[in-house]
């Protein structure tokens, strides 16, 4: 069975699932994998001549070596067929149970010519495929020629070398890798004769060795000097960076933006540089957009705070003439009372709109709201008692800390927060929905939900809830009379909210809606 390591490995990966991490992280910056990329083709390079001198150098001693076996010739191999007794006057003892004699089956030494011979050079002598003769140049003054011992494994080994004068690298049990050549001699034998590879093999190490400390250094001095090369010229890349992290941090959603920062100059002609050009470009342009967003919102603000100050007048004195007219004692026909009673009514929810108008066109311009210590708890019950009294047929549920909770702000205002919010929830649910009402201070916050079981607010009006003049749908049980709202309510909400350093946020499904409202609590 396969493990259920296999089977993962196996398993093709599904959407939005990653991948197990790597054994060997990869890197991540820019000037990481320059500074990666660098050294790895330096280490290819390195290698690459490396291995190249070493397959050369050896190429070139073994060439030298096998003209060096040219010019030594076969005096020496040749020399050990004459050299010593022949088999027959041999003692019984020196012959094996075949009645042949073994080859350098001791510590003698043999009779060959090892005049002007370098020392360790090995000679043997072949008839019919079968050693005769072996031995080496001593290595002490006056040693001569010394046997070798043969084994069967090494005898085959001779036997294979072809006589065609050319070189040919062997390994011996006794004497290790020798590099021979064997030619035909003019009795039908065969003479070989040897060089140790010896010097060979310990020179083309010395250079790898060599080379790998030298490549080595190379390579870190090359990776430290690359780093800091890479590092130098992606500084105006890394500016731009830094700039854009920096814009990045600004508030553009509202308000007067200044974008500052701009991305230094670089060299036009590298790509670093038009970047750098093309991006402070854009900042430009976008800085001009939020300048104009913003003289425009000011000249929506100012009108609308112009409008709704003009406006109050006139709608006043809309609703006295209505109110006048109705207190006439004289007969009025029916439908004139009815149209002035709608006067007044409309004149009274038109001077509601200018009010709340001209609070948000303040709130807008930043203006500071009062900072005295308000009991928020008894603002709670106060609102509470009103709405009962305007929805009797809601059943309202009070959950409030046993301690008053205390923040600083503006009581008329945070009064008319708690109104809307509970407006909002009877106007927006049918009779008999339970709307609960809680108080708490949480980490030094004044926490407050309004909650009730309604249908809920519809998903498309929801994530525009707190925009001015956003309508939601009002409960079926309103009369024809009641009015409507001015879609304000709620944007008061949030505006006083933030003006006081809190929140609002909403959430809502069928059946469950609740809008919580975070203040900074007053802990002195």
């Amino acid at each position: 069975m396969r493990t259920l390591r296999q089977r993962l490995a196996q398993r093709p990966l599904r959407r939005g699932e990653r991948s197990s991490p790597s054994r060997f992280p990869r890197p991540h910056t820019l000037r990481a994998r320059l500074t990666a990329g660098l050294v790895v083709l330096l280490a290819v390079s390195c290698a690459a001549v490396g291995v190249a001198a070493v397959v050369e150098l050896n190429g070139f001693l073994t060439g030298r070596l096998d003209q060096q076996l040219r010019e030594t010739g076969v005096r020496f191999p040749a020399s050990l067929e004459h050299g010593g007794p022949l088999p027959s006057d041999l003692p019984q003892s020196r012959k094996d149970s075949t009645g042949e004699t073994p080859i350098g089956d001791g510590d003698g030494d043999g009779d060959g010519d090892t005049r002007r011979q370098t020392v360790g050079t090995f000679g043997a002598r072949l008839v019919g495929g079968t050693v005769t003769n072996a031995a080496v140049v001593g290595s002490s003054t006056g040693a001569g020629a010394q046997n070798v011992p043969l084994g069967a494994a090494d005898r085959r080994t001779l036997a294979g070398v072809p006589a065609d004068g050319g070189g040919h690298t062997i390994d011996l049990s006794t004497l290790d890798d020798y590099r021979v050549m064997a030619v035909q001699g003019r009795d039908g034998d065969v003479l070989i004769t040897g060089l140790p590879t010896e010097p060979v093999e310990a020179t083309v190490h010395r250079l790898e060795l060599v080379a790998a400390v030298v490549f080595g250094a190379a390579l870190a001095v090359a990776g430290f000097a690359g780093a800091l090369w890479v590092r130098w010229s992606l500084r105006p890349l890394s500016r731009v960076a830094a700039t854009a992290t920096s814009v990045s941090r600004l508030p553009l959603s509202s308000g007067e933006v200044e974008l500052w920062p701009r991305a230094p100059e670089a060299d036009p002609r590298s790509e670093v540089g038009r970047v750098a050009g093309a991006f402070n470009t854009m900042l430009g342009h976008v800085e001009d957009a939020l300048t104009k967003r913003h003289a425009s919102e000011e000249r929506l603000r100012s009108f609308a705070a112009d409008a709704s100050h003009e406006l109050r007048t006139p709608v006043a004195s809309i609703r006295g003439h209505a109110e006048l007219a109705l207190l006439h004692p004289g007969p009025v026909p029916h439908k004139v009372v009815r149209a002035l009673e709608r006067i007044e009514a409309e004149s009274a929810r038109m001077g509601e709109m200018v009010d709340d108008l001209l609070l948000l066109a303040r709130l807008d311009a930043g203006r500071p709201l009062e900072r005295l210590p308000v009991d928020l708890t008894r603002l709670v019950l106060d609102a509470v008692t009103d709405a009962q009294a305007a929805g009797p047929g809601h059943r309202w549920t009070l959950e409030l800390s046993e301690e008053p909770v205390t923040v600083p702000g503006d009581a008329h205002r945070l009064h008319q927060v708690l109104a809307n919010l509970l407006a909002n929830a009877r106007l927006h649910t049918p009779v008999g929905s339970t709307i609960t009402i809680s108080l708490e201070t949480r980490d030094g916050t004044a926490v407050l939900k309004i909650h009730d079981d309604g249908p809920g607010v519809p998903p498309d009006i929801q994530p525009r809830v707190f925009e001015r003049f956003t309508h939601g749908e009002r409960r079926r049980t309103e009369g024809p009379d009641t009015g409507t709202g001015t879609g304000l309510g709620l944007s008061i909400v949030a505006a006083v909210a933030e003006a006081h350093g809190g929140s609002v946020i909403l959430r809502s499904g069928p059946g469950s809606t609740t809008f919580t409202v975070r203040i900074p609590a007053d802990n002195g």
